[in-house]
């Protein structure tokens, strides 16, 4: 996936929140999104997630199957959170059974058939977190998702986030608490006056050699290119 010259305001003739963001996002890694607070990170991750479009510039290569839990769950809905996740499972095409799957992972099992305006902040962050995990997603964004959460959960986010980066998710996370410091292998961009900038860019790299037959090499190389790492063939 990648962003090309992309620049977003919300009305004409109001200022740019973001411009100009040129970024590669790879697959499988965990990207932790920071910057402080009015910088325009919420704003990178609805354009990720494809909620709203650029103003310039295009977003190229997003995965089909996308879940998206912004800051805030829109939790003053009439339903059960049964009823809720249910629908958003037929809209997604998934089988029913995975909201249970989720929600014994997550601690919710108990909360699914309690209505909505009912839960709490915390739960009802969780019920949003299992509507963007719901489809398998190829790309997983989530707007400060340790906001909130029980201690228990909030523990065992960071490895769940973790498994699904082994697994090919890309998930990119704003989260100003630090939760994912102990993560190894995180990427972390920088939203600051309206960029972006990629924080492994400041950190120290290595050069790994692969010998295979020329016939392969053009194409191995396409492939890391897409994955966000710099790539030759010599």
């Amino acid at each position: 996936m990648r962003f090309d010259q992309v620049a977003f305001r919300y009305r004409r003739r109001a200022p740019w929140v973001l411009h100009d963001v040129t970024l590669t996002v790879p697959r499988g890694r965990i990207i932790e999104v920071n910057g402080r607070n009015g910088a325009g990170k919420s704003t990178l991750l609805r354009l990720v997630a494809g909620v709203v479009p650029p103003v310039r510039g295009s977003v190229t290569g997003r995965p089909s199957a996308v879940g998206y839990a912004p800051e805030r769950f829109p939790a003053g809905q009439p339903f059960t959170a049964r009823a809720y996740l249910g629908h958003m499972a037929a809209v997604r095409g998934v089988p029913p059974a995975h909201i249970g799957d989720w929600a014994e992972r997550l601690g919710f099992t108990d909360l699914l058939d309690t209505r909505l305006p009912d839960l709490s902040k915390g739960s009802a962050h969780k019920a949003g977190l299992i509507q963007a995990l719901l489809a398998a997603p190829g790309l997983l964004i989530l707007d400060e998702p340790f906001a909130g959460l029980d201690a228990r959960t909030r523990t065992a986010l960071p490895a769940l986030l973790a498994e699904l980066a082994s697994e090919g998710s890309t998930v990119i996370v704003s989260d100003h608490q630090g939760d994912l410091r102990e993560v190894p292998g995180v990427m972390r961009w920088q939203v600051a006056e309206g960029t972006v900038t990629d924080g492994d860019l400041t950190e120290e790299h290595a050069v790994v050699e692969v010998v295979l037959p020329r016939s392969q090499a053009e194409d191995l190389v396409t492939r890391l290119k897409a994955d966000g790492y710099e790539a030759r063939c010599r």
